[in-house]
């Protein structure tokens, strides 16, 4: 049976509340966000149609409050509940709170996430169906002697992760026996601050892979589809900063055998909501399961620019229980998108976190290249947060049309008073390697000299400096307008506009 959502709250902060109230004000539904005080001055804190303080100053207060973002549901009388992702997105503890509140969980069911979003059950699973997962150790004992032990057994490099959450927090690379044990005490601890978890598998580390992934798509009628690939082996810290879609120089044959991979497990496991496929490719071509994401992803952006589809309006859509509204025949990928993720921290300094005050935030305006953004001028970026400013994606329909689109597009953007990864993004882009569409998980290190340059941030500041004073804004908007939406409004005629 359907049910109509007509309000909706999003338990989450920045950008991805602008962009979930975008789709919601096409759809003709209410939004109510949720704020911390040291927020309040953010875009998406007056961006919805009610606008909720949370009482608390730590993460385990405000955002992570189960309880409190609950009670704020049934006082605004909404009717479902959109987490976005990181926070409580893959917590089945909250998915589980909200369907026992009588309210609707923008997302798959409890026993699902619980299921896939813990890496350590996702794996067993996939190797009782048949597909390859990566040696490795994800047993339930946690006792560090025992981890320890696993560790050599797999034969270093190891990769130590956290077995629930993601982004690149909780995870380790060890190289050498002597750093273990020293390893696995990190490792636990940021899962468990992170995550509330601070259970830890192990897997072998792979040499020069490709990080793929695959965005799948199920309904409650058994009705399971993929939407293509992403690549995403751009990453420092374990995280991702550049993706794109579709992945180059890839097989159509490699192609194809991960989208039935992805389709098999989403069949078997009965999977309702949106949902990533991560996959790691060896240097041969083989493929391993990494993990399943049980929600939005962040790069979104690049499948719906390919696709012209909205993904938040099918996983509306969804948890009403329509059945999707396109079959697998009709989905086409189009053209190519390429993505970046702008972070207030330093390259020169290991990528270590800027926070600051922003003295001026402003993004481009152009054809064919989508910014999302949760900051505006004269507000803080906090330590307290991921320190991610906003997503910059373009469209080409050539590959080099979208690298082309998107340095344009950077070079467009001033951010002052905070040290940003803006001129090294450009420089990864307009490196030959990431031309030719040769990607590794270790494409930083290994093009290091390429990358970095010592007088790179006076470099960057003099540019966006110059570029800024040029154009005077005439080719630039804030990166919010009042209610901090209009920087990504995004309706199935400005994504069909993409086709």
């Amino acid at each position: 049976m359907s049910k109509q959502i007509r309000t909706l709250l999003i338990a989450n902060r920045g950008e991805i509340v602008c962009r979930i109230i975008s789709t919601c004000r096409a759809m003709g539904i209410r939004t109510v966000t949720l704020f911390a005080a040291d927020d309040r001055a953010l875009p998406h804190a007056m961006a919805g149609d009610i606008n909720c303080q949370l009482s608390g100053e730590s993460l385990a207060e405000t955002y992570l409050n189960i309880e409190q973002i609950i009670a704020v549901a049934k006082k605004t009388g909404v009717d479902a509940i959109h987490p976005g992702y990181g926070f409580l997105s893959e917590n089945s503890k909250f998915a589980d709170a909200v369907e026992k509140a009588g309210l609707i969980f923008v997302g798959p069911p409890a026993s699902i996430i619980s299921r896939m979003g813990d890496k350590a059950a996702s794996r067993k699973l996939c190797e009782e169906i048949g597909v390859p997962v990566i040696p490795g150790y994800h047993g339930d004992n946690q006792d560090n002697a025992h981890l320890a032990k696993q560790v050599k057994a797999i034969g270093f490099p190891v990769l130590i992760k956290a077995a629930a959450g993601g982004g690149g927090k909780g995870m380790r690379v060890v190289e050498r026996e002597q750093d273990v044990n020293a390893a696995l005490e990190s490792a636990r601890s940021e899962a468990q601050n992170a995550f509330g978890d601070g259970r830890l598998l192990m897997e072998k580390y792979l040499q020069q892979p490709r990080h793929i992934e695959v965005q799948v798509f199920s309904d409650t009628k058994g009705n399971h589809l993929h939407f293509f690939e992403r690549e995403c082996s751009i990453q420092r810290r374990h995280q991702k900063i550049v993706e794109e879609s579709p992945a180059p120089n890839l097989p159509e044959k490699i192609k194809k055998a991960l989208y039935q991979a992805a389709l098999k497990i989403t069949s078997h496991i009965k999977y309702v909501g949106a949902g990533t496929m991560e996959f790691i490719l060896d240097s041969t071509g083989e493929f391993y399961f990494l993990e399943m994401n049980t929600r939005l992803q962040v790069e979104h952006p690049v499948t719906e620019m390919v696709t012209g589809l909205d993904l938040v309006r099918l996983q509306i859509e969804v948890a009403e229980g329509k059945p999707l509204s396109v079959v697998q025949a009709d989905v086409s990928c189009t053209g190519y998108a390429v993505e970046v993720r702008l972070y207030a921290e330093d390259p020169q300094r290991e990528f270590l976190p800027a926070p600051g005050d922003l003295s001026h935030f402003s993004l481009p305006h152009l054809p064919q290249v989508r910014c999302e953004n949760g900051y505006s001028s004269g507000v803080r970026v906090s330590s307290r947060y991921d320190p991610m400013l906003a997503k910059l994606a373009a469209f080409g329909h050539t590959r080099s049309d979208a690298i082309n689109t998107l340095l344009d597009a950077l070079a467009r953007t001033y951010i002052g008073g905070v040290t940003t990864n803006r001129a090294f993004l450009m420089r990864v882009l307009d490196s030959k390697p990431f031309r030719d569409g040769k990607t590794s998980t270790d494409f930083i290190p290994r093009h290091k000299a390429m990358l970095f340059d010592q007088t790179l941030p006076d470099e960057d500041v003099a540019k966006s400096a110059a570029i800024y004073f040029l154009f005077g804004g005439s080719n630039t908007q804030a990166g919010a307008t009042a209610d901090g939406v209009e920087h990504s409004a995004w309706t199935n005629e400005k994504l069909s506009g993409f086709r």
